[in-house]
């Protein structure tokens, strides 16, 4: 299985690289996806993950590069969609935002269920939660680095699209990607989580 999802990871990375929009934006964009396929592969062997995550991974690894190859602001579908229900921006990179906690938040649940005595519950509930919202941050103080130091360069990875408050959405979206995460993909998860220390032991 993981070979199938590394190959279509190959092929969307092939497509999104092609005659794209604005190469540095790409870069910017897609460097995110790459630094966590470079540690799915330094972990692989002595800490794998479950394929549940491994399936989130390229899902949100989709996300970066589909955004990287239009950038944010002109993704086809959501600039349809934008014109269809009237809105006043292409809201992809709200999409992008909700993925940056949801998939956060399963890896930080993930490695703290494996690794540290913490348990399901609230607590676990909250370090997840409180984890992804210090990414979401720190994600926000990297584009305002690279806005400072490139100018207008990187105003498409910047994304504002006019938003005076799109920082403080993005982290929203990023919070309610975390506990949509928790809520929604938690039963899910804990099943995997199972099936993989079964495996394991077995081996």
């Amino acid at each position: 299985m993981k070979e199938i999802l590394l190959g279509i990871l190959v092929l969307v990375t092939a497509w999104s690289a092609i005659d794209v929009d604005d190469n540095f934006t790409w870069w910017l964009e897609s460097i995110p996806a790459f630094i966590g396929l470079f540690a799915v592969i330094v972990t692989y062997k002595r800490f794998p993950l479950t394929n549940f995550l491994y399936v989130m991974l390229l899902l949100h690894a989709t996300v970066l590069l589909v955004g990287a190859h239009y950038t944010y602001a002109e993704v086809p579908l959501f600039n349809w969609i934008k014109e269809a229900c009237g809105f006043s921006r292409n809201h992809y990179d709200r999409l992008g935002h909700f993925f940056q906690g949801l998939v956060p938040a399963l890896i930080a649940r993930e490695l703290l269920l494996r690794t540290s005595p913490l348990q399901n519950g609230k607590w676990l509930f909250a370090i997840v939660t409180l984890s992804c919202l210090g990414i979401s941050a720190a994600y926000e103080l990297i584009e305002w680095v690279v806005s400072v130091n490139t100018g207008d360069k990187s105003d498409a990875f910047l994304g504002t699209q006019g938003d005076v408050w799109d920082t403080q959405k993005d982290m929203l979206m990023a919070l309610i990607g975390a506990i949509f995460a928790q809520i929604i993909f938690g039963v899910m998860h804990n099943k995997a989580l199972e099936k993989h220390s079964v495996k394991h032991k077995k081996k």
